[in-house]
Parts: structure tokens; sequence; C-alpha cells
């Protein structure tokens, strides 16, 4: 990405005069430069931010592991499943022509290119990550085709002012920093009167689940991410042999003490949701399962949370709940401030 494709808009909207790739400035207080057309900022942050950064940027590397059609397709059919049909929603009307919208912690660009696909030749698109992954997001985009924005800082120190995103988008991201609650009031703030707030963060799961994922995390800290990632890989060759069962078992009570419903349940998922996270889909290739896994193991930070807690946040935000979708996975809403 050349510094000629930087948009004066960004520039306009940071109140910053233009900078020439290579140039260096301040931002909201925070020494900045753009660098290959991405505006750069350098904010301390925490050694467990640090790790999650340095996790994230080595996985979104990897595009061999999320970009064949099936992964894009699968990710395209669960945004939707969560947030519905964003790109065609009623209320982008609302927003006039060209409206700023911000993916924070925006990765590698999958959840915009997938979830915006319809609407990022009509809005002024800003991806933030506080990763190397913004390289690979600002690379794709343009191999699509797709105009943008891109920033390399923390979400939790953004450096725009209160209000001035008609859309903020954080697909699970607020729960890989130090707090995710205070990330979600950070990024709240952004929100102009009448805009939307959409985001994911993850949900609590059964106690042994917890443990087990707590403890596997733990384990794999002092790697570096190459060697974590290896060492996922029999935990992952595990979770495919247990779908390739393709067996059910019928579990005949509620076993309330561990949170597993009663009923019939495929082997692997009753693994998956109730003893560790070993993703399985048939369609993927192993390096593609070992993609997601690493996705949960990887980061220091990787909060859970319940839909109580949520609900409370957005109500202490000012913020409306207009879609809710609770899964095992998850908790996915879009949030609303009135005008």
């Amino acid at each position: 990405m050349s510094s000629a494709s930087v948009p004066a808009w960004l520039f306009d909207l940071l109140g910053i005069d233009t900078l020439s790739d290579g140039e260096a400035g301040e931002v909201g207080g925070q020494p900045a430069v753009l660098d290959h057309g991405i505006l750069r900022l350098g904010a301390a942050v925490s050694s467990a931010q640090r790790q999650t950064a340095v996790a994230f940027g080595f996985k979104w590397a990897k595009r061999s592991t999320f970009e064949s059609p099936a992964f894009r397709s699968r990710t395209r059919a669960w945004l939707f499943e969560r947030y519905g049909d964003v790109s065609g929603a009623s209320w982008w009307g609302d927003y006039g022509e060209a409206p700023l919208v911000l993916d924070a912690g925006c990765g590698a660009g999958l959840t915009a290119l997938e979830l915006l696909a319809g609407r990022l030749d009509s809005i002024r698109y800003v991806g933030a990550d506080i990763s190397d992954a913004v390289d690979v997001a600002a690379t794709r985009f343009a191999e699509e085709g797709a105009p943008g924005a891109f920033l390399q800082a923390d979400l939790t120190d953004l450096p725009f002012r209160d209000g001035s995103f008609s859309v903020v988008l954080a697909e699970g991201v607020l729960h890989h920093t130090d707090s995710t609650e205070e990330a979600f009031r950070r990024l709240a703030r952004l929100v102009a009167p009448d805009g939307r707030f959409l985001f994911y963060v993850y949900r609590k799961k059964g106690p042994i689940r917890e443990f087990t994922d707590d403890y596997i995390r733990d384990r794999i800290q002092a790697l570096d991410p190459s060697e974590a990632w290896e060492a996922l890989i029999p935990l992952t060759k595990l979770g495919r042999a247990l779908g390739e069962l393709a067996v059910e078992v019928d579990v005949p009570e509620e076993v309330d003490l561990l949170g597993m419903p009663a009923g019939r349940i495929d082997v692997q998922r009753l693994f998956y949701w109730h003893v560790l996270k070993a993703y399985y889909d048939p369609e993927y290739s192993l390096e593609e399962l070992n993609h997601i896994n690493f996705d949960w193991y990887a980061p220091r930070n990787a909060h859970r949370h319940s839909p109580e807690e949520v609900r409370r946040w957005c109500a202490e935000a000012g913020l409306g709940v207009e879609r809710e979708n609770l899964q095992e996975a998850g908790i996915t809403v879009v949030a609303h401030r009135a005008a």
C-alpha cells in the first residue's frame, strides 16, 4: 500500500496535517509515523497486550489458513447468522453520503471484506489493529479493490474524537485487550448519536472447558508463535479424529454441575463445548482447523463474559440493544445510540 493511497479524509478526521510516507508526527499526543501507507502510533502497552499482538500478527500472516473459498464462505455465513445482513441494513440511509466506519481490531480484514462486502465502496472505512496484521488487511483490501484507511494502534487508545463514527465494528477483539469492559467503554464513546456499535465477545463456558482452556493457554505462553502453532497440531488432530467419528451420544439428563444440557449431541461437539476447544469442520484443512484453535489458545488476553455483563455495559454507555445473538461460543450485539 503506497502513501498515495492514504485518503485525505483520514488526516482531516485526525485533525493533523497530511504526512508523506516515512514522515513522523504526533497524533492525539502519541508519536506517529506514516509507513507504507499505514499510520503507526507508538502507544505503550502491557506485556500481555504485546504478547497478544505478536500472536495475532503471526496468525494473520499465514494467509493460506483463512483464504480458501470454504473458509471465507463459512466465515461469511457465521457473520450473517449473528449480525444479519449488515451491508444491506436499512439504517445506512440515516448516515448520509460516505459515513465513517471504524473496524477496531481489524486483523487481516476478514470480517470487513465478508460482512461489509456490498458497502465498502460507499463508506469511509478505517481499519485499526495493534498488530502487524494491519499490513495484511491493507494488502488484501488493495487486492480486492476495496477502499480504506489503516492505522496500527491500540484500540483502547485510538486518536479519534468522541462521536466520530456512524458505525463501530469490533468483531471478536474486545476480549483480547487487558480489560474487555474498558475497551468497550472507550470504543462506545466513538459512536455518534444515532450510530451503531456492532461487537462480539467470548461467552463463559462450563467449568471443565474453562479450566482446560486456561491450562492449555498457560502452557503455551512461554512459546514463540511458531512453536505454539506446532504444539497445537496434536490437539487439532484430536478434534478432527473426533469429528470424523460422526457418532452421537445421548446425555440422559442435564448435568447442571458441569453446565451440560440433556439431549443428543455429536461426540466431537460434546468434547468441543464441554472439555476443550478442538474445532472441526469437514471442509477445512488441518492448517485451517489449527488456525481457529490457535486463535483461541495463543493470545494471553482472552477474557470470557456473560450476557448480563454485556447488557450492563450497553446500558451504562447509553446504547440500546437492537439485536442480540447468544451462542455457546459468544455474544453478538448490534447496539444503537439514540439521536
